[in-house]
């Protein structure tokens, strides 16, 4: 076999000629997580990171370098379990002596992790080029944990808030060359896609969770539209996180991305709103029709009022812990004025029918901050105009509960279910998998 054989098969397993021996050394530092769309506050930890890299090398030599999570920052949720090999890690280390920054990335490869139980991430590799004699320093920084369920990904970016320590340093010897040091990841990222699709179709999948390929910024952006003449028909809107607040029901209540997509119909348009797939988790076992969404659109610029869409109840019972998604709600906007027309999320009531024939128990909540998710050039129809609100009046049979939107207190209704009665209060819904995501302890 040719040496020059020889070199590239070695090259090709990340061994650098000439490279003397790998050295590690550990750092701590402290790190703030940034949960996707709807998952909640961000929550700090601190976190123990493992870098190697060879301890000399020479100019031109392209070395492995490696980053082990000793000790992670979070634990997992007490929500649901992790399934084997769903966990992907991607770090960015800071390449000192003007290098920039080195790429890295885990295989998406780890057991099965339990609630609470803490992460477990596989170790980020890439290749460093030597193009610059001296010390090079490499330090941890930002990385990203991205989660694949049956649902979805999810991707929680986390980064320093202070000074961290040096993790590796490499003393490169002089060659022919300078310049300034590069890094090449030494993998590719994985994982599905579960963000923002926008485009020119009305069936636009917006508001799922933020995720998006492993590794890579979480989310999507998508431009809102404004039209309603030269023939366009489908006017996709662009995603707007919404704060909701649902009282005590939901403890901090929801985030989450929120999209309006119109399709002219007529002088008319046929709305319909998504919202996140997957981001709650089920506290309890619920029967097929239990949960059924409606909101209220809020129109602005030219026209004023409210649109009211609502949404099917869910056809499939839902197991303890499961994730649960709202149905996409539908609607129809019959404009009243000739102009442009905003369209932006507002109040969001979910009825819970806890047994057939039940009296549904209202859950108002009320859109502490949104945005303007479309914009339509609109022109008035006869009658038109946006139709009421919703108001929230349902409340639980016997006069057991006062559940309108005004209610100060949020929810604290009786429902009665195959004969038992069940206070349905304090904390009935949990939202998304890392709203509870925890430092380690």
């Amino acid at each position: 076999m040719s040496a020059a054989v020889i070199a590239l098969l070695l090259g090709g397993a990340g061994i650098a000629m000439g490279a003397s021996p790998a050295q590690a050394a550990e750092t701590k530092f402290n790190v703030k997580c940034v949960p996707p769309a709807g998952g909640g506050d961000p929550v700090e930890g601190e976190t123990t990171a493992k870098v190697s890299a060879p301890a000399s090398a020479k100019v031109g030599d392209e070395v492995e370098v490696s980053w082990e999570t000793v000790k992670p920052a979070s634990n997992n949720t007490d929500l649901m379990d992790i399934p084997q090999d769903s966990v992907q890690p991607t770090g960015w280390i800071t390449v000192g002596g003007g290098g920039g920054e080195l790429k890295v990335v885990g295989e998406k490869k780890n057991p099965p992790i339990p609630k609470k139980a803490p992460m477990q991430m596989s170790t980020m590799k890439g290749k460093l080029k030597l193009t610059k004699a001296g010390k090079i320093t490499l330090t941890p920084g930002k990385y990203d944990v991205a989660v694949t369920f049956s649902f979805g990904t999810f991707v929680t970016k986390c980064a320093p808030t202070g000074a961290v320590g040096v993790g590796a340093t490499i003393d490169v010897s002089a060659g022919t060359s300078g310049g300034t040091t590069s890094g090449t990841t030494s993998g590719t990222t994985s994982g599905t896609t579960s963000g923002t699709t926008s485009g020119t179709t009305s069936g636009t999948t917006a508001g799922t969770t933020a995720g998006t390929t492993a590794g890579t910024t979480a989310g999507t952006t998508a431009g809102s539209t404004a039209g309603g003449g030269g023939g366009q028909t489908d006017f996709p809107g662009k995603p707007v996180e919404v704060a909701f607040d649902c009282g005590p029901v939901v403890p901090g209540g929801i985030k989450t991305p929120v999209t309006i997509n119109a399709k002219k119909n007529g002088g008319s348009y046929d709305l319909t709103v998504k919202t996140a797939k997957g981001a709650m988790a089920s506290p309890m076992a619920l029967p097929a029709g239990a949960l059924k969404p409606s909101m209220n659109i809020k129109l602005g610029g030219a026209d004023s009022g409210m649109v009211k869409v609502s949404g099917p109840a869910n056809a499939e019972p839902i197991p303890d812990k499961a994730p649960v998604s709202l149905s996409d709600m539908t609607g129809t906007y019959k404009p009243g004025k000739t102009g442009k027309v905003t369209l932006s999320p507002d109040q969001l009531t979910i009825d819970v029918t806890m047994a057939p024939g039940a009296t549904p128990i209202n859950v108002p909540c009320k859109a502490a901050s949104s945005g303007v998710s479309l914009e339509l050039d609109t022109t008035a129809q006869e009658g038109g105009s946006g139709s009421p609100a919703t108001t929230g009046s349902t409340s639980a049979s016997g006069g057991l509960a006062e559940t309108g939107a005004e209610d100060e207190g949020g929810i604290k209704a009786l429902a009665l279910v195959a004969g038992t009665v069940i206070l349905l209060g304090g904390a009935v819904f949990t939202f998304t998998p890392w709203r509870r995501l925890r430092g380690t302890r």
